[in-house]
């Protein structure tokens, strides 16, 4: 029922929680950049931050995802934008990106890191950046060392990895990089471009698929993901960290 997912996620603005101001925000403290930066843009979805680090930056991005329809969305999107010589989107998968050593002044993934684990990818992408190169990646993490159980429990089955957001400190600095900054991904930006379209969206779903009990069950699980989030944002959510490459 993996399609049902992507009916979802197609129509949706962002295909997870983030906002323009939060991707110019982290990409103000990337003091070193290059005045013209390669870019890499891991699980761009339809490239909603990709747009706006092209409007931030006059480097060169690509924008990479698993899923070939996100990829063919964003490819319109930049024609009409008129970044067709500065971003190139590529269908392609996180874990076996085929890139040559030090290809990167800035590696960039906004809410897709976890897929793979948060430690696994930055010591999987680190070669894939230039010495001193930047590594962004929002994290899914707990804002507070000590959260209700039902929400412990929530995510002891949907992201067992999650850690409190300071404990991920000393893994970025084991895994080769130093600590720039670290911020959290405010709550209105769970809700404009992804809660809110989403729930009007599973409405119309649920008329379509209203004798698919499967596809109930997918519909129920992303309604119960939106409630414990509008219960419990308090206690969790996404964290910006910046993060460069170590030079040894």
């Amino acid at each position: 029922m993996e399609e049902i997912y992507f009916e979802i996620f197609e129509s949706l603005p962002r295909q997870g929680p983030g906002d323009e101001e939060s991707t110019k925000k982290a990409f103000q403290k990337l003091v070193e950049l290059p005045e013209h930066p390669e870019i890499l843009d891991v699980g761009c979805g339809t490239g909603s931050q990709t747009m706006v680090l092209a409007k931030v930056t006059s480097g060169k991005i690509t924008a990479l995802d698993n899923h070939a329809p996100f990829i063919e969305k964003l490819k319109r999107d930049v024609r009409w934008a008129g970044y067709g010589e500065r971003i190139s989107c590529v269908v392609g998968d996180m874990a076996s990106m085929n890139f040559a050593e030090g290809s990167f002044a800035l590696i960039w993934s906004e809410g897709t890191a976890n897929i793979m684990g948060f430690e696994k990818a930055l010591n999987a992408w680190r070669p894939l950046l230039r010495p001193d190169g930047y590594m962004v990646i929002s994290e899914m993490v707990w804002f507070k060392e000590e959260a209700p159980q039902e929400i412990r429990d929530y995510f002891a089955k949907e992201y067992p990895d999650m850690k409190y957001y300071e404990h991920s400190f000393p893994i970025v600095e084991s895994s080769g990089y130093k600590m720039i900054d670290y911020f959290p991904l405010p709550s209105e930006a769970w809700w404009k471009n992804y809660y809110t379209p989403s729930e009007k969206k599973l409405v119309e779903m649920r008329r379509k698929y209203r004798n698919n009990k499967d596809a109930q069950v997918i519909l129920d699980s992303f309604q119960l993901e939106i409630d414990m989030y509008r219960k419990y944002s308090e206690y969790y959510g996404y964290g910006f960290y910046i993060t460069q490459k170590k030079s040894s």
